[in-house]
C-alpha cells in the first residue's frame, strides 16, 4: 500500500495498546494525535526518536497531541520499553504489519549495502481521523521540533 498522505483519512484499524486494550480508529478520530511509526524497540535509532518524544510530551499535550507509538513488537516487549526509558505515552503493537501496512509505512530499506523489507520510519499528526501532516525523513535527536515546528 502506498504511503498515506495529507488530507487522507485514516484507515480503519482494531490494534492492541501495551497493557493489552484494544485502540481503534475511531479512538484516534477524536481530535488531534500524533502517530509515530519506528521499527524495533530498544534499538538505538528507535530508542532515541522515543526519548525525545518522551522529554517533550508536555509541549505536546499543551498543543492537545496525545502520543501513540506503532511497532511490529509484542505487547511485553512494548511493556518493558516504556518501563525501562519511562515514556509517558502509550505503544500499539503491530506483530502482523497490519497498521503498518495500512499506513503505507512498510517498504524496502537498506542498511550496510543489504536491502530488506522494513518498518519506514514515519509520524503522521491527524486531527479528527484526517492526515494534517506526514514526517517522513524523521530526525530522531530532533524530532519533537520536527512536529511542534
Amino acid at each position: 500500500m502506498a504511503l498515506l498522505t495529507v488530507g487522507k483519512p485514516i484507515p480503519e484499524f482494531n490494534s492492541l495498546l501495551q497493557d493489552g486494550s484494544s485502540i481503534t480508529s475511531k479512538e484516534l478520530s477524536k481530535g488531534k494525535v500524533i502517530l509515530f511509526f519506528y521499527p524495533q524497540d530498544n534499538t538505538p535509532t528507535c530508542t532515541e526518536e522515543a526519548c525525545n518524544l518522551r522529554d517533550h510530551h508536555a509541549d505536546f499535550i499543551k498543543q492537545g497531541y496525545p502520543v501513540y507509538g506503532v511497532s511490529p513488537d509484542s505487547i511485553r516487549k512494548h511493556q518493558n520499553f516504556i518501563k525501562k526509558y519511562k515514556l509517558p505515552y502509550s505503544l500499539i503493537s503491530d506483530p502482523k504489519l497490519e497498521l503498518i501496512k495500512k499506513f503505507g509505512v512498510w517498504g524496502p530499506k537498506k542498511l550496510f549495502g543489504r536491502e530488506y523489507d522494513g518498518v519506514l520510519r514515519t509520524t503522521f499528526l491527524l486531527n479528527n481521523g484526517i492526515v494534517q501532516k506526514v514526517i517522513d525523513e524523521v530526525k530522531a535527536k530532533a524530532h519533537a521540533d520536527q512536529i511542534l515546528n
